[in-house]
């Protein structure tokens, strides 16, 4: 959430910030209504039990009969005192409830407007001329099922569909992947984490995800628990309701953990193969940073989606995504995107935010420095994305009889394979 004396302080810059990412701007006034009623309710508050306690001072010292006209003060008082509390607290109430549906506010830098109005900030690579080789791509299913790998029919036979089995050498790449992306998280200086799948609702909520993205968060009604999108939402909770020194900062934490997406707003789209599915594994990257380190942080952690996607020999491009493609938490967020030669375009395969301080007011996660003690920053940002890095990695590295090269940094995490090789059915 924002600081709410940010919202009294300049509510035409928060009223810009709804604007900018397509959502209610009248939100922002309810919110300095709801506020207003609520600072001024606990005032009224204060003002009749500070009353309340001055007229019990005075009724053991009264008369008997100035005493039965104070107790009857009293009783009155009682009731306007209850009934300023429960005002109180509804006002309270609803400022909370409405902050919580309130975006963070947008970097002034990020371009303005939808999906397609991003703004492309590098391009990394060659896009491989596939012409000029003498052979047609192959999709990644296609290569996957030549491999081995992939077993998209027994997937939804089992789960249903966007469900899927990586097997032989599939399988190996994928924890060839995850070992690698932990590898270079390590050496980096980040903490690995295996995070739990499933969160309590203060978790999910916590971290942004039952707000604009509810409807592709599942559910388990019979325990109210989650299952998470992300370890991000492990990871940012980790230190909810705590107070953090200063001196520890930065932490980074490189979390692995299954990913569930119901994918709603998807039908029809990337339906064939694995590269949009409801359930993957991913590496992700999650820092605490003090709020003034948070821009630079928010570089660093592209630096190093940059050195992975290099280091798998990917064509990839980083693009600085618009306000209405943020999502609430992300005051701003890059994308590296890799070239799918079968689809001939760049497709997201990571993704860094920097949240602000916005997770950590509503987690409770705080600094203390000095004898202040303040919100810090978050953020985020993935190393690897499992199903998609495998999908850019088969169509990138095919050769023309479908077997496909390994990058060199996977291939210690692949007993020295150079090659992955079809297999006979």
């Amino acid at each position: 959430m924002i600081d709410l004396r940010l919202l009294r302080e300049d509510p035409d810059r928060v009223r810009a910030s709804q604007r900018a990412r397509g959502e209610d701007v009248a939100l922002v006034d309810a919110l300095l209504s709801a506020d207003e009623r609520r600072r001024s309710s606990g005032v009224r508050f204060d003002e009749l039990r500070n009353e309340q306690k001055q007229l019990g001072k005075l009724i053991p010292k009264a008369s008997a009969d100035e005493k039965a006209e104070l107790l009857k003060q009293a009783e009155q008082l009682k009731a306007d005192v209850k009934s300023a509390d429960a005002e109180r607290d509804a006002a309270d109430a609803e400022t909370q409830e409405l902050l919580l549906r309130l975006g963070n506010l947008v970097h002034p830098d990020v371009p303005v407007g939808g999906e397609e109005d991003f703004v492309t900030l590098e391009t990394h690579g060659t896009i491989r001329d596939f012409g000029a080789e003498g052979f047609e791509p192959k999709d990644h299913l296609e290569l996957g099922q030549l491999l081995g790998a992939i077993d998209v029919e027994r997937g939804a036979k089992v789960s249903g569909s966007r469900f899927y089995f990586l097997t032989g050498v599939g399988a190996l790449l994928e924890l060839a992947l995850v070992n690698a992306a932990i590898a270079q998280a390590t050496e980096a200086g980040f903490t690995p984490m295996l995070t739990p799948a499933l969160v309590r609702p203060q978790s999910m909520a916590g971290t942004g995800f039952l707000g604009q993205a509810a409807q592709d968060v599942y559910h388990l009604d019979k325990d109210d628990l989650y299952l998470v999108g992300t370890s991000e939402v492990a990871l940012a909770a980790y230190h909810m309701d705590e107070i953090i020194d200063a001196e520890r900062l930065p932490l980074r934490y490189a979390g692995f953990s299954p990913c569930f997406r119901r994918e709603a707003g998807s039908h029809g789209k990337d339906t064939k193969g694995i590269f949009r599915v409801h359930q993957f594994d991913k590496v992700e990257m999650f820092s605490y940073v003090a709020p003034e380190d948070s821009e630079a942080e928010h570089q660093r952690l592209l630096a190093w989606e940059k050195q992975w996607l290099t280091s798998l020999e990917l064509p990839f491009r980083v693009i600085d995504v618009a306000t209405g493609d943020l999502g609430s938490s992300a005051a701003r967020k890059f994308d590296c995107e890799a070239w799918i030669p079968t689809q001939g375009k760049y497709r997201e395969l990571t993704s860094t935010s920097d949240c602000t301080e916005f997770q950590s007011r509503r987690l409770s996660i705080r600094v203390r420095d000095g004898k202040q003690i303040k919100p810090l920053a978050t953020l985020n940002g993935t190393l690897c994305a499992v199903p998609r890095t495998i999908v850019a990695i088969l169509e990138n590295h095919q050769l023309p009889d479908g077997s496909v090269r390994v990058p060199e940094v996977l291939r210690p995490y692949l007993g020295g394979r150079e090659v992955l090789e079809p297999v006979s059915r």
